[in-house]
């Protein structure tokens, strides 16, 4: 399990433009922050109001009172600011986040994403989510290819409830980096350790197959 969210956020990291503002979402995500390439200087955003978010602290540097969207304790960078939630949001909807980093139940060929309830199920809210994806110039999905019991969790149409629509622009999974165009689902790159008929098998939905495509991982 490990590896797979390794490999995962190690790639999503050679996205990262210098400069970004960028919002990892919780879970998964977070962990992209530990592989920004060298020369890249991003600067983090979290939804409950701050802006410079640092490393996770060591037993030493926790302090309770700094913490993420999700309730991680983590530390502060120089030139760190802090806002309160409506301002924070208020940069998000209006378009100054670069790139958001979210983890996805469902994804479909037209960019529609479901990332927040199973029916039936418990759940806490869609807590920042619906606003990241509607006004962050970039959209990434970091998620396993398949459900645990091997579901498919990119699809032609999502079942699930949708976080947002036609909004999620670069797929990445353990076995593949999939582009979302306005023609549908073209498979970029695919795992090392894997091949282009597993990946398809492992697809609930086409891909559009480019004349060459890379490896990763």
């Amino acid at each position: 399990m490990g590896d797979i969210r390794e490999r995962i956020v190690k790639r999503i990291a050679r996205e990262l433009k210098d400069g970004d503002y960028v919002n990892l979402g919780i879970g998964m995500p977070t962990l992209v922050a530990n592989y920004v390439p060298p020369g890249i200087d991003i600067t983090l955003h979290s939804e409950n109001g701050m802006l410079g978010v640092g490393p996770y602290p060591t037993e030493d540097e926790v302090d309770p009172d700094l913490i993420n969207a999700g309730k991680e304790t983590v530390t502060e960078l120089p030139g760190c600011s802090y806002f309160s939630s409506a301002d924070s949001f208020a940069m998000v909807r209006g378009g100054h986040i670069d790139l958001t980093v979210l983890g996805a139940l469902q994804v479909d060929r037209e960019g529609n994403l479901a990332n927040w309830m199973i029916p039936g199920k418990m759940v806490k809210g869609m807590g920042g989510a619906m606003d990241l994806v509607a006004g962050a110039k970039k959209v990434v999905v970091a998620m396993e290819h398949n459900t645990k019991d091997g579901g498919h969790k990119i699809l032609q149409r999502c079942t699930l409830p949708f976080t947002g629509l036609k909004v999620v622009n670069l797929i990445v999974t353990e076995l593949a980096v999939i582009d979302v165009t306005p023609d549908g689902l073209v498979l970029r790159e695919i795992a090392v350790d894997t091949t282009v008929e597993k990946v398809k098998a492992a697809t609930g939905a086409d891909l559009i197959m480019p004349e060459r495509v890379g490896t990763f991982g």
